[in-house]
């Protein structure tokens, strides 16, 4: 099995106003097509360990790999193009631009990489929207939409440059349990149809109990789960 994502010795410090170690000697891996969740009481460090490994949090000590590639280091538009490339990221809050339709919100992430054309990328983004059974909503402004919807067309948006890896910040915490079951669903559907790779901050334990493994952290530590 491919290694997606490798991480060696990652320690991060906050520095204000004194030195508090937030996370502690991190190693984890993780393969590709594989649907992980990473679990633990807040302030343990599961958010800041994902903010390290999707390249937005860039002070910290240790290795991370995506797909073989050192990150530490990289500049900050190196990093940018992996982002763009290679991680699509869900946050609990949709952040959709409410004075765009849901379609031109899909297709922002591919009109900044620029890879394709705008006829080409509008194409995808109704794929995707599709594929998550939103395409009817697609001309209707993001502020028109339900809060379970608004989260499928940020899933939508994730997904437009076909990246190596979604990674998920809460992104069932705002929604409701019928709604949250579909989410899980559809990321379900994109491990076994697409072999999406899937890292996923989670509260959830019936979330979590349905993904492939949990990576369990406490007071900054991987201690169950991390390989």
């Amino acid at each position: 099995m491919e290694k997606l994502i490798h991480v060696n010795n990652v320690n991060k410090y906050f520095h204000d106003p004194v030195d508090i170690q937030i996370l502690k000697n991190i190693s984890l891996t993780m393969d590709q097509g594989e649907f992980v969740s990473i679990m633990g009481k807040s302030g343990c460090g599961k958010s800041t360990l994902l903010y390290i490994l999707s390249t937005m949090d860039t002070d910290y000590t240790g290795e991370v790999y995506l797909n073989n590639r050192l990150l530490s280091g990289l500049t900050p538009n190196e990093l940018a193009v992996v982002r763009n490339e290679h991680i699509g990221f869900v946050f609990q809050f949709h952040y959709l631009l409410p004075e765009f339709s849901v379609l031109k919100n899909v297709m922002m992430p591919a009109l900044k990489l620029g890879r394709k054309s705008v006829a080409e990328i509008e194409h995808d983004a109704m794929e995707k929207l599709k594929l998550l059974d939103i395409q009817d909503q697609s001309l209707k402004m993001a502020s028109q939409i339900s809060g379970g919807q608004k989260q499928r067309v940020a899933i939508a948006r994730a997904l437009i440059n076909n990246p190596s890896i979604i990674m998920g910040d809460e992104p069932t915490g705002n929604l409701d349990s019928k709604n949250a079951g579909m989410v899980f669903d559809i990321f379900k559907e994109l491990t076994t149809s697409f072999n999406t790779s899937l890292l996923i901050v989670t509260h959830d334990p019936e979330f979590a109990s349905k993904t492939d493994r949990i990576i369990e952290m406490a007071d900054g530590e991987i201690i169950n789960g991390g390989h």
